[in-house]
C-alpha cells in the first residue's frame, strides 16, 4: 500500500476518534427519553419520560410548548448523533483492519 494512502487512513482513524468523543459529549448534554402528554381533568401536561437504573423517571415539563419543543428537539438530535456515533464506530473498526499502530 503506498504510503500516501497509508497516512491518509491514518489521519481518517483519528478524525474519527476526534468526531467519536465530540458527539458522545454532546449526547451528555441533550435531554434522553420521550415525552409523555397527559390529560388531567381537561388540561394537558407534557413530561419527560426515560430510564435509569432500570427504573422509569418522569420529569414535569408543564404546559409550555415552547419548552416541549426545544426538548423534543433535542431528543431529536441525540438520537440522530447516536446513529452517527454508530457509523462512526463501524468505520473505525475498518480502518483498523488496515491501520495497524
Amino acid at each position: 500500500m503506498s504510503s500516501v494512502i497509508y497516512g491518509m487512513l491514518k489521519e481518517e482513524k483519528k478524525r474519527n476518534l476526534e468526531l467519536q468523543e465530540l458527539y458522545l459529549n454532546e449526547i451528555e448534554s441533550l435531554p434522553k427519553g420521550s415525552i409523555i402528554l397527559k390529560n388531567i381533568s381537561g388540561n394537558d401536561y407534557y413530561y419527560l419520560k426515560h430510564w435509569s437504573n432500570n427504573k422509569a423517571n418522569m420529569g414535569y415539563l408543564g404546559k409550555n410548548e415552547e419548552l416541549v419543543e426545544k426538548v423534543r428537539v433535542g431528543i431529536k438530535r441525540r438520537k440522530h448523533l447516536q446513529e452517527v456515533i454508530k457509523r462512526l464506530k463501524l468505520e473505525y473498526k475498518e480502518i483498523c483492519k488496515v491501520v495497524k499502530d
